[in-house]
């Protein structure tokens, strides 16, 4: 077992208060996990993703636990060397792609999201991290995001805690390119994207992937409605049939009415991401979750929250 964690898991039907702590089984609440310093590590100049993201979010949970770095070998499950190297060397500011900067800091920012990912996915929490990861290829950053942290989490328990079968969520508005990428060949993850169609990364159509690929692409516009619609016809009964041992969900909130990023247009409420997060809480024994995407300062300590509500909450009937 890695890094001295012991799993724990209990009968769904205690109620929350028991001795002996299972994070993330339906009607537990879940901890949020971050860490101070990727609030200042990995500046991005006047860009969406910036450190901002995770000081609202630190004002908002000042009780959050510290996570740590992940090692090189943790990443290296997903990630190939070479770009790693490249990564852990730069010491100017430089363009990975058109809308992704990376810096001397950025490989100890990632190493940390990557690591507080683990932790999540161990003990059943949030883990509230920048730079995000899922458009991150084994071979490259793109979209924002350096490493894949939601990938590297579930390699991590698949190599360290013997999970054989995983289930990865992602509600972000844009396709999870990268997590579609890791997996694609492994019929030991089940990844399952709801996105909006049409917009970056320009994947996610339905079909595209491996045997395990589940991509529900919705039109611009859609409300909360259609979104957890789709969500109970493609995504639930997907994941009840591969029986995942661990859900591990890629939480990004620029579905949100509020949001403001190029091309994004969904009429997503606080009430629909907590639903939803409601709904994968009742998919697997076990759950954590990894911020991606949401960059309204305003909007995304409220959603984390109403997330969160969601994750902790009793069982609703999936499918």
């Amino acid at each position: 077992m890695g890094r001295g964690v012991v799993l724990r898991s209990r009968p769904r039907t205690e109620r929350p208060g028991g001795q002996g702590r299972r994070a993330g089984l339906v009607g537990t609440p879940i901890d949020v996990l971050s860490h101070p310093a990727l609030a200042r590590l990995h500046p991005t100049f006047a860009h969406p993703e910036s450190p901002e993201r995770i000081e609202v979010l630190l004002a908002t949970f000042p009780d959050a636990r510290e996570g740590r770095p992940a090692d090189r070998r943790a990443v290296e499950r997903v990630h190939a060397p070479e770009y790693l190297d490249a990564l852990a060397s730069l010491r100017e500011p430089a363009w990975i792609d058109g809308d992704t900067i990376a810096s001397e800091t950025s490989w100890e920012a990632a190493l940390l999201a990557a690591g507080c990912a683990i932790e999540a996915a161990e003990s059943g929490d949030f883990a509230l991290v920048r730079p995000p990861g899922h458009h991150a290829t084994p071979v490259r950053g793109m979209g924002f995001c350096l490493l894949n942290n939601v990938a590297v989490a579930a390699r991590h328990m698949q190599a360290e805690h013997g999970v054989e079968r995983i289930a990865i969520v992602d509600f972000d508005v844009h396709h999870g390119n990268g997590t579609q990428d890791a997996f694609a060949a492994d019929d030991s993850v089940l990844y399952a994207s709801l996105h909006q169609s049409g917009i970056y990364p320009g994947t996610g159509a339905v079909g595209e992937g491996g045997a395990t690929t589940v991509n529900v692409p919705l039109r611009a516009g859609s409300s909360d409605d259609e979104w957890l619609d789709a969500f109970v016809r493609h995504v639930e009964p997907a994941v009840a049939r591969f029986e995942p041992g661990l859900l591990l969900v890629s939480a990004g909130f620029d579905a949100h009415e509020e949001e403001d990023l190029y091309l994004v247009d969904m009429h997503v409420t606080d009430n629909g991401f907590r639903e939803l997060a409601q709904r994968c809480a009742a998919l697997a024994p076990r759950i954590g979750a990894v911020l991606e995407g949401g960059y309204n300062l305003t909007t995304l300590p409220r959603l984390v929250s109403a997330a969160l509500e969601g994750f902790s909450r009793e069982s609703v009937t999936a499918g």
